[in-house]
């Protein structure tokens, strides 16, 4: 029998990585991407077309309505994407968004007797959220295998996150090899309707840095 995996799909550089790097583990990929009420809906046309060239077996886009609580500058039209480095957690942390994802995900891998589920979440180049540390990812991996049919039957879910420990260029390194094409990914807070990049948001920061120190042509699309 094949493996069979639901991976988390943004649109943006790491969940591409992610994607191309469980199809070269030999995994039958279904991807899962949200609505969520953020700002544009630019990386949900990526995640759509990297799908499409990836012939995953499945491709759900599911509407969510965090945009009703606000609380993020990526839901909230009033809140301001910062232009600059900030301290703390960033006003870009949409709250509970991976808690979220990550239990949708599990219950379509319940529903489609999938246990192996890839996020591209990453502590080391990333904005400080705390939904993309592995102390968050282990709970999640307990309350998996509590809170679910097949847990509770002796199944286990394995939550796969691959690009935890690396850096931003080692990501885009280990992409390169496994022949990613990072031209349609969307990473900006602040990209418009074509996908075009803002330059300044804290995304496009982390991206450009990964690309020059990777020594990789950056492929991104500015508005300027």
């Amino acid at each position: 029998m094949s493996k069979k995996a639901i991976i988390l799909l943004s649109g943006g550089l790491d969940s591409i990585t992610v994607l191309a790097l469980a199809q070269q583990q030999g995994f039958d990929c279904y991807a899962l991407s949200f609505d969520y009420g953020q700002r544009h809906n630019a990386e949900l046309k990526a995640a759509s077309e990297i799908a499409k060239a990836y012939q995953v077996k499945d491709h759900k886009i599911v509407k969510l309505g965090l945009g009703s609580i606000g609380g993020s500058a990526l839901t909230d039209e009033k809140i301001q994407v910062p232009d600059k480095l900030e301290a703390g957690i960033p006003v870009t942390y949409v709250p509970a968004r991976n808690t979220i994802f990550l239990a949708f995900a599990l219950g379509w891998a319940e529903v489609l007797k999938i246990r192996d589920i890839f996020i591209g979440v990453n502590a080391v180049d990333y904005s400080g959220y705390p939904d993309c540390r592995p102390e968050f990812i282990k709970a999640f991996q307990q309350l998996a295998d509590l809170a679910t049919k097949a847990g509770v039957e002796g199944e286990h879910f394995t939550i796969h996150t691959p690009l935890i420990a690396l850096s931003k260029a080692e990501i885009i390194k280990l992409g390169t090899n496994l022949g990613v094409n990072y031209a349609p990914t969307v990473s900006c807070y602040s990209a418009d309707e074509q996908g075009r990049a803002c330059r300044v948001c804290d995304a496009c920061r982390l991206r450009s840095l990964g690309f020059t120190e990777a020594k990789s042509q950056d492929p991104t699309r500015y508005q300027q």
